[in-house]
């Protein structure tokens, strides 16, 4: 789709929840994480989109797939990537580069429960992320640039899920009970 077509889509859904907010509210599609065996996982989506994870060979994986934990950083990159096209779309900036890397360092001894330095348990998260854009758009200076890509990382739903710490509930359900 054209910046255009974004940026009309854009306005039509605006108007939309100004007219009518309790539109807004929704259920996001779902994501199925099946076991294959050992380490591997798909995950699915209902319009028929699979995802293979694996661990490293480390971990006991076979190692020729990406991580769960990278399907994170690959979704708050591209998550934040989408909602700065969308920003400059509405903005009528025409993008020419647009990259957008999420990194992160994690301490492996979270998902084993092992305690850190103080005794408690390390975390079995990343201990840090650091996301990194890279942007041109023409006759568009560096400022405006800025304050775009920022006010586009505060309406990225990753980037606030994350930020955030949206609480998670956990429903258990074993077979035969």
């Amino acid at each position: 789709m054209t910046s255009q077509g974004i940026a009309a889509a854009m306005q039509r859904v605006e108007a939309i929840l100004k007219r009518r907010p309790e539109t807004a509210l929704h259920d996001d599609a779902p994501a199925i994480a099946r076991w294959q065996s050992g380490t591997r996982v798909v995950s699915s989506h209902g319009n028929g989109t699979r995802l293979l994870t694996d661990m490293p060979t480390e971990l006991g994986g076979s190692g020729d797939q990406v991580t769960p934990g990278w399907l994170v950083r690959a979704g708050l990159a591209s998550c934040l990537a989408t909602r700065i096209a969308m920003s400059a779309a509405a903005a009528g900036f025409e993008l020419t580069t647009l990259e957008v890397s999420a990194r992160s360092r994690s301490d492996a001894r979270g998902i084993f429960g092992m305690p850190g330095a103080s005794g408690a348990p390390v975390g079995a998260g990343p201990c840090d992320v650091q996301v990194s854009v890279r942007i041109a758009a023409p006759g568009v200076s560096p400022e405006q640039l800025r304050t775009l890509i920022e006010e586009s990382d505060r309406r990225s739903p990753v980037s606030a899920a994350l930020r955030d710490l949206v609480p998670i509930t956990l429903c258990i359900d074993v077979d035969g009970d």
